[in-house]
């Protein structure tokens, strides 16, 4: 730059030189212009014009110079640079490349699978990736062979996936690699088209490899390890699963929320005999049985319908069934996330064995007559195909629930395959009742008449009811300073508050029945 810039002022001096020479003629070779310190005006404003010329033409000479210089030191490092310099004297355009697209929800898996490969290799540099538009098709070896892509500083997010702590996945990056004589580049990078909703967001990612024998081995290898990798799913499998596009207030990446559900006993489940029989027949001895079924040629898939009264105990059943299952993989599904079931779908799919848990159907599922739009039609199809697409030979049990059978939509029932049992949850009888005090009084001491009392007084009720009884009852004894047993004052106290003070929508939405009315009798 220096040099170039000696030369253009060498250059300076001579054109002046010539400016004047042509002055000197230009005034027809007479020095009396000249002569003392006289000067004709109008040769001292074509001079004083062609200096300003001259200085203008050195500043733009300049000022060229200076951004060729600041473009080479900018650009000698860029993403189409280090591609160019790893390929040659391969051109860019020549190049192979492949692709694939994930669920984003997978991302954490699909990050580590990329990073385990890399090691497998000779790491020739490796980079962070940013877009420089985020409104083109995002991070492509065409958007880095064109520039509209770059390196930047390696980003990382934290990903929730149930353990201790996060794990860290990488957003975007670029490996530059060699294995043998095959040179390769490997990129991952999220979609980002517009018109992409949160839920259907893919990570892409590419191998680009020279048209050989040698890249096209290297390109299948890549693939079948991720593929391979992420079949095993380490980060998700065997938790409980929902997916999430809420904002996330801890700062961490959101996508797929893993439940930490506490443990719940057998002895926790109380449930007439033959109730418990159809769910360990049909949940957990066919999970058991699953391999022996198959061997057989017999269907590994099983569609469930739990119904009862609301509080009689399907929830807190397929909470029991989620931990009886170990080794599968638990999606919980809300009714107004059905509009997600084939994201849910294909991660069950992909996670087999899997429990999914779809709750409050009815509320998508209504007869047809009573359908008032045709996107509840459309969710109720959706529901039914996805049931009726999956494979014989899938390792998924799709469990229903709904407090209103009468009201699910005839398809159900008139079209097999997508249930096999109907379970029904019913209000717990006397026994019942009994151990749902015993074991919902959480060690507080109870004599025998006080429970043979309150099993009289809570007649029709659910089990929900008598949990939120023994609650308030653990609170009047409190109040009483809670020195000895549970008293039937205590009691009497509670199911009055729960029954009659809050009058009839208040039993309601506790769950009660028909109750018999009156005050508990004191029991010697």
């Amino acid at each position: 730059a220096i040099q170039r810039l000696i030369s253009v002022l060498e250059m300076d001096r001579a054109l002046r030189g010539s400016v004047e020479d042509l002055i000197h003629c230009i005034s027809g070779g007479s020095t009396s212009h000249y002569q003392g310190n006289r000067k004709h005006p109008r040769m001292d404003s074509l001079q004083n014009a062609i200096e300003i010329v001259v200085v203008v033409l050195v500043i733009v000479v300049l000022i060229t110079i200076i951004g060729a210089l600041i473009s080479w030191y900018v650009n000698r490092n860029s993403a189409a640079a280090l591609l160019k310099r790893h390929f040659a004297p391969v051109p860019l355009d020549s190049l192979k490349v492949t692709q694939r697209l994930f669920p984003s929800h997978i991302r954490a898996d699909v990050a580590r699978a990329m990073e385990s490969y890399a090691a497998q290799a000779t790491v020739c540099s490796f980079h962070g990736l940013m877009p420089s538009n985020r409104f083109e098709e995002g991070n492509t070896f065409s958007a880095l062979f064109c520039g509209l892509s770059n390196v930047a500083p390696l980003q990382k997010e934290d990903v929730d996936i149930g353990e201790d702590e996060p794990v860290q996945s990488i957003t975007s990056g670029l490996w530059l690699l060699q294995k043998g004589q095959a040179r390769f580049a490997l990129l991952i990078a999220p979609t980002m088209e517009l018109e992409e909703s949160c839920a259907s967001k893919k990570t892409r990612i590419q191998i680009a490899t020279i048209k050989d024998d040698a890249g096209e081995r290297v390109s299948r290898e890549v693939l079948r390890h991720v593929e391979t990798q992420i079949a095993h799913a380490p980060s998700y499998r065997g938790k409980v699963l929902s997916l999430e596009e809420g904002d996330s207030y801890s700062g961490q990446a959101s996508g797929i929320e893993v439940h930490r559900l506490s443990g719940i006993a057998r002895e926790e489940v109380i449930l007439p005999q033959p109730t418990l029989d159809l769910l360990d027949r049909n949940v957990i001895d066919f999970a058991r049985q699953r391999s022996r079924l198959a061997q057989m040629q017999m269907a590994t898939k099983k569609g469930l319908l739990f119904y009862g009264p609301p509080g009689t105990g399907k929830t807190h059943s397929c909470r029991y069934l989620i931990q009886s299952l170990p080794g599968h993989t638990t999606f919980l599904i809300s009714a107004e996330q059905v509009g997600q079931l084939s994201d849910y779908m294909i991660l069950a799919k992909l996670l087999q064995p899997s429990l999914v848990v779809i709750e409050d159907v009815d509320l998508i599922a209504r007869k047809r007559t009573e359908m008032k739009n045709p996107v509840a039609e459309t969710l109720l199809n959706k529901l039914l195909n996805e049931m009726d697409g999956l494979r014989e030979d899938c390792e998924i049990i799709v469990v229903l629930t709904t407090n209103r059978p009468e009201d699910l939509e005839a398809a159900l029932a008139s079209r097999p395959g997508r249930v096999d049992q109907a379970i029904e949850f019913p209000l717990p009888n006397a026994e019942g009742r009994a151990r749902l005090i015993r074991l919902y009084a959480r060690g507080m001491k109870l004599s025998d008449g006080v429970i043979e009392e309150t099993v009289k007084r809570t007649e029709n009720v659910t089990a929900s009811f008598i949990k939120e009884l023994m609650r308030r009852a653990a609170q009047f004894h409190l109040q009483g300073n809670g020195s000895s047993q549970l008293s039937l004052s205590d009691i009497n106290g509670a199911i009055d508050e729960m029954l009659f003070q809050g009058g009839s929508l208040n039993a309601k939405l506790l769950g009660a029945g028909e109750w018999k009315s009156g005050a508990v009798e004191a029991v010697e």
